[in-house]
């Protein structure tokens, strides 16, 4: 069944002389597609990493609340 389908599915990505969804793909394309993923992941983990931050410090304050009133503060 696997085989079936991988022998059939090869004429399909043959069709439109090579062309993607997006049409023909020059250098220019791919230099601005591949920034565009440099940019996006770094701008990812950094908003991640604040966000981590963030919650981290809600966590703490929160635990230091805990001991102070624990303690009778």
């Amino acid at each position: 069944m696997c085989s079936a389908s991988l022998s059939l599915s090869h004429s399909q990505f043959a069709s439109d002389n090579g062309q993607g969804l997006y049409g023909e793909t020059d250098d220019k394309i791919v230099s601005f597609i591949g920034l565009g993923l440099v940019v996006g992941f770094t701008l990812f983990v950094i908003l991640a990493s604040a966000l981590q931050g963030a919650l981290d410090r809600r966590k703490e304050e929160k635990k230091a609340a805990q001991r102070r009133q624990l303690a009778g503060w």
